[in-house]
């Protein structure tokens, strides 16, 4: 499979990017019960991963730090983790050392699965990895054609109402209430704080399409809402903007037996 022509810029970007993300690794890998998104949403109230994934093979897309794969091997699960991005690999490595907790954490993109064998695993996830900065046309056949038949495929990332509210600039100040770009011309985004990077978005019906069309049964469609008090990180955001309108969504699918 041709190397797409937008992944050196997306690893020069997370390179980048990588060092301010080792203290959200840090507290993420020690925390006990898995948390989701930009509001840390605990799982309980967006249950992106049962309560045991014992016996099953799961893998990980984008895994960036790979704390979700951390979870994911507490509760049981025999895990691939992937990720193109060296300084994002060395952080989790590190983690993996110091928490003792191992599974396989290779350089990879979930656009192109061919070290895996066809129908070999039982879960995928990302969080915020391949859901964002990988092409969904190659990477969403990728996760069927691994997937086991009856196996499940979820993945987060922002949702297109979100985009389309962004500033151009994370110094802009956090999301408007008035649309600032078209829903249907969604697909490649690209921001002037990082030119190199590529993030792709896609309206819901043609989401839903390119699912159905792989193959896959949408089970749910999850949209998060962001706590009154809730606070985060990042800039392009707040809380009272994600308490009224989705910052965030979970794509829950599953490959038919």
């Amino acid at each position: 499979m041709d190397t797409p022509d937008y992944l050196q810029g997306n690893i020069d970007n997370w390179q980048r990017e990588a060092e301010h993300y080792v203290e959200p690794a840090e507290e993420a890998w020690a925390s006990p019960h898995p948390y989701w998104g930009i509001w840390q949403i605990d799982n309980a109230d967006a249950p992106l991963l049962a309560d045991t994934l014992e016996r099953k093979r799961c893998i990980e897309l984008g895994c960036g730090t790979a704390y979700v794969s951390a979870w994911m091997t507490r509760l049981g699960g025999e895990v691939t983790a992937i990720d193109p991005t060296p300084a994002q690999r060395e952080t989790a490595a590190r983690l993996q050392r110091k928490h003792k907790l191992a599974f396989d954490l290779r350089e990879g993109h979930a656009e192109d699965l061919s070290f895996a064998e066809s129908a070999s695993y039982d879960f995928a996830i990302s969080e915020y990895g391949a859901s964002l900065w990988a092409d969904p046309y190659a990477w969403i056949p990728e996760a069927y054609r691994v997937l086991k038949p009856g196996g499940e495929l979820v993945f987060l990332s922002n949702s297109p109402l979100a985009v389309m509210c962004m500033f151009e600039n994370d110094d802009d100040g956090p999301a408007s209430n008035a649309l600032l770009r078209p829903y249907f011309d969604l697909y490649r985004s690209r921001w002037p704080d990082a030119p190199e990077a590529t993030e792709f978005h896609l309206p819901h019906g043609v989401m839903i399409d390119l699912l159905v069309d792989t193959g896959f049964r949408v089970q749910k469609l999850l949209e998060l809402q962001a706590p009154a008090d809730a606070t985060t990180r990042y800039p392009w955001i707040d809380a009272s903007w994600a308490n009224q309108w989705p910052s965030e969504e979970v794509w829950f699918c599953r490959k038919p037996t």
